[in-house]
């Protein structure tokens, strides 16, 4: 019994806990970017990630591993992709660019609301103090960085990430299928660019350019609980 607490003494669990809240905050970015793949598709008239039980709020059912891992490590990751059939579009390329676009703002917008969700809750920290608010304050910090990251990663123009596809649509229609015949190679394009180092300052440089700019904007209700509650 010595011997296992010993060990725990020596645990950072400040640092274990910091963990678990990025996790947290990744299965939410996550569920949010892919439910909103599916409910756009379906809007557009392809029930299949509906009919895959992937229009749901539980985020287990979206989580890629390797995507989750990067996510948590490195602030940039993927989810496991809602199924697509661009054959149930009435305009398959145009809904497809228009499907895969709906990934990457909802997480901008998930973003902007956890970081006024940050803004209430430092005031309440400053005012009242307390655990639950400043985990609180971490949650959605970590929500806010973690989005945004999937957001701006997720716009790269290399398949099967969203961005090709909205860049595909301004091709050809000849081009874009003749594009798609490859898609299956372009993970691992991704992971030798990821592994290089290459896209490390621009990803870096985007995410925290955006950061910064909703930051700005999204302080508001720290300065109106002030305004009411002094």
């Amino acid at each position: 019994m010595q011997s296992f607490t010993n060990w725990l003494s020596q645990l950072n669990f400040g640092y274990i806990w910091d963990y678990v809240v990025i996790v947290a905050a990744s299965l939410v970015c996550i569920m949010f970017h892919e439910v909103s793949h599916g409910v756009t598709a379906l809007k557009l008239g392809d029930p299949t990630a509906k009919n895959a039980g992937r229009l749901t709020f539980n985020p287990i059912r979206h989580v890629d591993v390797w995507g989750l891992l990067m996510m948590a490590i490195f602030r940039f990751g993927w989810a496991k992709p809602v199924p697509i059939n661009m054959r149930n579009f009435r305009h398959p390329v145009r809904d497809m660019a228009i499907t895969a676009a709906a990934g990457p703002i909802s997480n901008v917008v998930l973003a902007f609301l956890a970081l006024c969700l940050r803004a209430g809750a430092i005031y309440v920290n400053q005012r009242f103090g307390g655990a639950i608010s400043g985990f609180l304050v971490t949650f959605f910090e970590y929500v806010a960085i973690l989005s945004v990251g999937l957001a701006v990663f997720n716009v790269i123009p290399v398949p099967p990430l969203d961005g090709s596809k909205v860049l595909n649509a301004l091709l050809p229609e000849k081009v874009y299928y003749q594009i798609l015949r490859y898609e299956k190679y372009g993970f691992l394009l991704m992971i030798v660019l990821l592994w290089s180092g290459l896209l490390d300052r621009p990803l870096i440089f985007c995410r925290t350019a955006l950061l910064n700019g909703l930051s700005a904007i999204s302080a508001f209700p720290y300065y109106i609980l002030q305004a009411l509650f002094g």
